[in-house]
């Protein structure tokens, strides 16, 4: 009874992309054919009756895919093996029983339209599960493997008879074979020798006729051209050069079959040609170097990493099935094999429980990866370094050195550092579960103190952040514990040596007196006389167990109004004191007094400052004064005539306004002409009483009074310009001048003053002229034929003046013969000869000077000097 198994097949693709990314390519661009170029067919033990497969055996359910972009075409399926076939929904099954698949199958799978003349071509490799390899592993030579893959006999292929079949299911018509051509097997890296014959073809009609063979196809006639070639008298086709499977893994050739005409005798023959892998690449590590990780204390089976090699060889044979393993381990501890690997996916995990940073941090694995399954007599191999990590846990608690510090600090300082905590710590140095995080748990209620960590040497830096005083506390003990920013690991407990105490001892120093109350505010009226109290200003020095004397000083009184008592600190006033004074502000004046001890026991002075507030209270001790101080007004009384007047009071409420305007009984003139209305209690209204008053300056008294208890008056004047008018109620030209404070009197009076300055300048200027005149009419003293620059000579020499008398005026006289001179070659002169040529400028005089004539020049110019003197 024939029994029909449904089996259920693993595809696997090898070589094209996934359905998914196929989709997404055809909704680019939509290329009919074959999803894959190579599909691999596993078949499970299970789906075998006995050993072997029944016929019509279903081995595939839609493993075989092929895209129609059209939706029309009518395609049908040829297999190279007539064993095995493919249905037009993609399904495998045995036409034929097959007794067992202890090898792999592989046939060629051609797509063919009915009304379309493409052809689509894929390999199908049928495998079943466990039995990849084409090869039992035993140790056997390379010639050995070669002969089991190479014919032994190269086989005769016959052109084949064909006859029409009907109509199959799909409606494709298509001939019925009468055999088929199973494949031919070429093994890659072959030596030869070459060229190698594979096949011999052969027609029947080769008896009667000359037939001539040819083949084409990539490999033959295509590229790669002349990897196959055929005698074309015998029909022996030989394959001329070695394979790999890696740069090609199948061919398909066409053989052809010609009488001598080139006319065709027999039908194309398909020849399928596989190139059978060997084990010619490595497996090769992505990386050479792999860095990885994983936690001290880790427990057995955590994940550290994983390490991938691949292999150039088929992946479905042993040839190219990587397997991984450890070599070796740097450091061995605590245990040589802390670590495994997946031996099939190389995913490195823990083994062994121990890990522990502290003891080792880094671990250096070398790991090999073999492919033929791992097999290492047969298997080729290659290494790479697996770097491991041992990331850092807080496992160790941070633990103080000492179990008591100490420290001390002077009183009143701040940002002071006492100590510093010195503590040790195991793990990750500047990472959080090194970082040191201090607390104060006890001994400082106040807060004085806080504990920084310095983040280099991570020690702890205790620092006064309020100040101490050696009065109120002279040591504090605290309690200090030390933790890390992170939580301690899972089942790590703190260690006792984490707390610690810590002794501070406060230093006495000299402080500075001070005062209870400061800034101290009193309140007084001003205008106390000089001499009074006002209060005691006296500082306390906080130094209980030194006896000191403080003693007292001015150090700022802006106005020197007060004085203070050196020993007991009374502020006593020396003036009066004046709240409208430039130095009150807003009713208040300060002075700053300092206090000073006398620096006992070895310690310098010390010193405080006090400041004392003075209010000062208002009384009414200034008058008002009138505003505006000056105005002007129509001469003829008009209703906008009027001039607002107010007043200024430097005193405060309630010795300011309202204000009381009124003008004095005495003169009458001015009750007679002007008068005075209120407006409000600050201000109040000056006019003119009469219709007109003559153009001028008037003078108007006008007396203010403040609202002070007891008021204030003040007897003011206001300078009043009265003015003519024009239409608009301003002063015209006119009366500007008149405004300007120039009457009839004052107008005269400037007239007269440029009368007499006038006259002044004309006396002034006759009196020149006529002095002029005498000094033209006074005889000369000196003849006008008496050239002086004749006679004066130059000597380079200076006399001394009235008191250099004694000279001898007979070396001036001019000689009495000029031979001696006249003779005197060219050229030559004494500068004190006169010259023998008559000179351009001067006229040579007719008559010699007599001697005496030098010497009266000298005296009349000395007299004529003296009366100059005597004008100036």
């Amino acid at each position: 009874m024939k029994v029909r198994l449904l089996v259920q097949l693993v595809c696997t693709l090898l070589v094209g992309a996934s359905s998914g990314s196929r989709t997404g390519q055809l909704q680019k661009a939509c290329r009919p054919g074959f999803s894959q170029n190579f599909y691999t067919v596993i078949v499970s033990r299970d789906k075998l009756h006995g050993q072997g497969i029944l016929k019509d055996t279903t081995l595939s359910s839609e493993c075989v895919k092929f895209e129609d972009c059209q939706r029309s075409r009518e395609v049908g399926f040829v297999s190279s093996d007539p064993k095995f076939s493919v249905r037009p929904d993609g399904t495998v099954y045995a036409e034929q029983e097959v007794a067992n698949l202890s090898e792999p199958v592989q046939f060629m799978l051609t797509a063919r339209g009915l009304h379309d003349p493409h052809i689509w071509e894929t390999t199908v490799k049928l495998a079943l599960a466990g039995h990849l390899h084409p090869l039992p592993l035993t140790k056997i030579s390379f010639e050995e493997m070669l002969s089991r893959v190479w014919d032994p006999q190269p086989r005769v292929i016959k052109f084949s008879r064909r006859h029409q079949r009907g109509s199959s299911a799909n409606g494709l018509r298509r001939q019925k074979r009468d055999w088929v051509i199973p494949p031919i097997n070429v093994p890659e890296n072959s030596r030869g020798p070459f060229p190698h014959m594979l096949v011999r073809i052969r027609s029947d009609q080769d008896k009667n006729d000359g037939i001539r063979y040819s083949i084409t196809g990539a490999g033959a006639d295509q590229p790669p051209s002349g990897i196959y070639n055929i005698d074309p008298i015998s029909g022996n086709m030989f394959v001329t050069q070695p394979l790999d499977r890696e740069e090609k893994a199948s061919f398909h050739l066409r053989a052809h079959a010609v009488d001598m005409n080139g006319n065709q005798v027999e039908n194309p023959v398909d020849l399928y040609i596989y190139v059978i892998d060997m084990n010619d690449n490595r497996p090769e590590f992505q990386n050479q170097v792999y860095n990885g990780s994983v936690a001290e204390g880790s427990k057995p089976g955590s994940s550290v990493m994983q390490v991938t090699a691949t292999d150039s060889d088929d992946s479905t044979t042993a040839n190219g099935m990587v397997r991984y393993r450890i070599l070796s381990q740097i450091p061995e501890t605590p245990i040589s094999n802390m670590f495994t690997i997946n031996s099939e996916t190389g995913d490195i995990v823990t083994v062994a429980a121990g890990l522990d940073r502290e003891k080792v941090s880094q671990y250096t694995v070398i790991v090999q990866a073999t492919d033929m399954e791992g097999n290492n007599n047969f298997g080729l191999s290659n290494t790479a370094t697996a770097l491991i990590c041992i990331t850092d846990i807080n496992d160790n608690p941070p633990e103080l050195t000492v179990r008591t510090f100490s420290g001390e600090v002077p009183e009143n300082k701040v940002n002071v550092v006492v100590t510093n905590l010195t503590v040790v710590d195991k793990d990750q140095p500047h990472s959080p579960n090194w970082n040191a995080v201090y607390r104060i748990v006890s001994g400082d209620p106040s807060g004085h103190f806080t504990i920084r960590t310095n983040p280099i040497t991570n020690e702890g830096m205790l620092t006064v952040v309020k100040p101490v005083d050696f009065e109120m506390n002279r040591a504090f003990m605290l309690t200090v514990v030390v933790s890390n920013q992170a939580h301690l690991a899972s089942g790590i407990q703190s260690s006792l040596q984490s707390t610690a105490g810590v002794t501070i001892s406060v230093q006495d120093v000299n402080e500075p007196p001070v005062f209870p109350v400061n800034p101290k505010m009193i309140r007084f009226e001003e205008g106390v006389p000089a001499g009074t109290t006002l209060t005691v200003f006296s500082a306390q020095d906080p130094d209980h167990f030194i006896q000191q004397t403080v003693r007292y000083s001015k150090l700022s009184d802006p106005a020197n109004w007060l004085k203070i008592n050196r020993t007991n600190g009374q502020i006593t006033t020396m003036a009066l004191l004046d709240r409208e004074s430039m130095y009150v502000k807003n009713n208040m004046y300060e002075a700053t007094f300092l206090a000073f001890d006398n620096g006992k026991s070895g310690s310098p002075q010390a010193s405080g400052t006090g400041t004392l507030q003075i209010y000062l209270i208002d009384v009414n001790d200034n008058a008002p004064v009138l505003i505006p101080r000056e105005a002007q007004i129509c001469e003829h009384s008009r209703p906008n005539s009027k001039i607002n007047i107010t007043a200024s009071d430097t005193d405060a409420d309630p010795n300011v306004g309202p204000f009381v305007f009124e003008l004095p009984t005495f003169p009458a003139s001015i009750r007679r002409n002007w008068t005075i209305s209120r407006l409000n209690g600050d201000y109040a209204q000056l006019r003119l009483r009469i219709s007109y008053l003559e153009a001028g300056v008037y003078e108007i008294p006008v007396i203010v009074s403040d609202s002070g208890n007891p008021p204030l008056s003040n007897r003011s004047t206001i300078r009043i310009k009265v003015c003519p008018c024009d239409n608009n109620g301003d002063c015209s030209a006119t009366g500007a001048v008149a405004a300007a404070g120039l009457g009839t009197g004052a107008i005269i009076a400037i007239l007269i003053c440029i009368i007499i300055l006038l006259s002044i300048v004309l006396l002034f200027v006759v009196w020149m002229k006529r002095r002029e005149k005498e000094r033209q009419a006074k005889p000369l003293l000196i003849d006008p034929e008496d050239d002086v620059r004749d006679n004066i000579l130059k000597y380079d020499e200076e006399g001394g003046g009235e008191e250099d008398q004694d000279y001898d005026l007979s070396q001036l006289q001019q000689p009495e013969s000029l031979d001696h001179i006249i003779t005197k070659p060219t050229g030559v002169r004494r500068v004190d000869e006169r010259p023998v040529v008559a000179e351009s400028q001067y006229p040579v005089r007719s008559n010699l000077p007599h001697p005496g004539d030098i010497g009266d020049f000298i005296n009349d110019v000395v007299v004529v000097g003296s009366l100059l003197e005597a004008d100036h």
